[in-house]
């Protein structure tokens, strides 16, 4: 005996499964859409500040990156906007080329990403060591805590990395000694101690993300004492626009701006990448196609630079707090991108309630983050190679810029790694008469120092033989050192036998 089962018809666009369905998704991406929101509404502001440039810049990105970017094709849970990481990247080219260059280099920025995107680029970067990631990330964090320090403490950041750390003594008696210096350190204190106590509650009662409960206790506390301390400037999101200008453009063609346009596509892409690496470990929905992704990122810088606003990239603290909400689709980082232009729109002046301080104390806190202690105290306990990568990347960062320290990072990790590669093992066995050599592993360039020693130390024979079939790669170096040892050894009597690899 049989049973048929009936089988129900394949569910349509229009079946009432895939209505549900959609509703379903609708309400998870709306209350996650509002969590982001006011995520990213302290971030978007503090970054722009730290940056130099007018807070409603700051805005600007996010609503592009949610807006734009959130709509194109790439990934479906990253959220993009400024990024801490690029703090440092934009205050030092502000320095060097002024506010009125900054919309041209970040689209020539966009216009690079979209080419390495279509070019099949974006997939390599994954192929970059974990260690000069972290180390370009605590560097960062070192640069940004350095930096913000001192509006807590109320002094002007100096522009220089020695001058920060020569004028620490001169923080120091600001913070305790001037009335801004005081209330600066206090309402730090209160906005980082909100933050942490808010995490300790049970997570049910936590519907407003904790850095905006930080930032509104620390303003309410502001206005209520009056205390002694900046606030934010907010003025018209028009006025605030820095379209270039026909001049700008027209300076576009130097090596120092095309220099800062190679190093904010590849930096920015980088982290863009690297973040949608982790994102996508936190869902079971469709992955990150990167190339796509970076095409998408392109084209958000390209209209950020034609806004002259800061330059975006996924931001992972946005994009886990998108995850942990429980959005489903890319609705929901469009619907925060609508949320940040109707504050910004309707809503201006309640950012001038938020002192400087507490955006500060806001950035000390994302750049302990990016700091990671906890797992640089792991790899060091485990990977003692990989952690002079990461602290040589982070130093070189401090010390000079983040491409620079990047770059270095990038060398060392390839010399590591060929170096551990380039393993050479030698086994001599030789009695008076005779000498056999057995060489294993990859006889690189590398190890020529170690491979010519023990050939050397090798005792005069009437015979050897030189086993070299066993190596899985044999460069060009060490077999000329090969043979030349054995040409020398022919004129001393002495008869020798290679046994080279296949092909050789």
């Amino acid at each position: 005996m049989t049973t048929q089962l009936e089988s129900s018809p394949p569910e349509t666009g229009n079946s009432p499964g895939i209505l549900r369905r959609n509703k379903q998704n609708f309400g998870f991406d709306l209350g996650a859409s509002l969590v982001v929101f006011l995520v990213a509404l302290p971030l978007c502001v503090g970054i722009a500040v730290a940056s130099g440039v007018p807070a409603e810049l700051g805005i600007v990105t996010g609503v592009v990156g949610g807006i734009v970017v959130g709509c194109m094709p790439g990934s479906t849970m990253q959220v993009s906007g400024p990024a801490a990481g690029l703090t440092v990247l934009v205050a030092s080219t502000l320095a060097e080329h002024g506010l009125g260059m900054l919309g041209v280099i970040v689209l020539g920025a966009g216009v690079l990403q979209i080419a390495l995107g279509l070019a099949g680029i974006g997939t390599w970067f994954r192929a970059i060591s974990p260690s000069v990631v972290q180390g370009m990330l605590a560097g960062i964090g070192l640069v940004l805590i350095l930096g913000q320090i001192y509006p807590i403490g109320g002094m002007q950041q100096p522009s220089e990395t020695f001058a920060k750390f020569a004028r620490i003594p001169e923080l120091l008696t600001s913070a305790f000694t001037t009335p801004a210096g005081r209330s600066g350190v206090v309402i730090a204190v209160v906005t980082l101690l909100t933050m942490v106590l808010w995490t300790r509650i049970p997570h049910k009662l936590r519907l407003v993300p904790g850095p905006l409960v930080g930032v509104g206790v620390a303003a309410v506390l502001t206005s209520v004492t009056g205390l002694p301390l900046e606030t934010i400037r907010v003025g018209s999101l028009t006025e605030a626009l820095n379209m270039p200008t026909p001049d700008a453009f027209g300076a576009a063609a130097s090596l120092a701006v095309i220099g800062s346009m190679v190093t904010f596509a590849l930096i920015a892409s980088a982290e863009t990448l690297f973040s949608a690496v982790a994102v996508d470990r936190m869902h079971d929905g469709p992955k990150t196609r990167f190339n796509a992704e970076l095409v998408a990122q392109g084209t958000g810088n390209t209209v950020c630079g034609l806004l002259g606003a800061l330059p975006m990239t996924a931001v992972i603290v946005r994009s886990t707090a998108n995850v942990n909400a429980g959005a489903r689709t890319k609705l929901s980082r469009v619907l925060h991108g609508i949320w940040l232009l109707l504050f910004v729109v309707l809503l201006p002046g309640v950012l001038s309630y938020i002192p400087l301080a507490t955006l500060a104390a806001l950035l000390i806190h994302a750049g302990w983050k990016l700091l990671g202690v906890r797992q640089v105290a792991t790899l060091f306990r485990q990977q003692r190679s990989e952690a002079f990568v990461l602290v040589l990347t982070a130093g070189m960062i401090v010390a000079t810029d983040l491409l620079v320290g990047t770059l270095t990072g990038l060398v060392a990790a390839v010399i590591k790694t060929a170096w551990e590669v380039s393993r050479l093992s030698v086994e001599v066995e030789h009695d008076e008469e005779h000498a056999r050599v057995r060489l294993h592993g990859n006889a690189t360039f590398l190890r020529l120092p170690q491979l010519q020693d023990r050939l050397d130390r090798l005792p005069p024979t009437r015979s050897t033989h030189v086993d070299l079939t066993s190596l899985r790669h044999l460069d060009r170096a060490c077999h000329q050192a090969v043979e030349h040892w054995a040409e020398q050894r022919r004129k001393d009597a002495c008869a020798v036998e290679l046994a080279l690899p296949d092909g050789r």
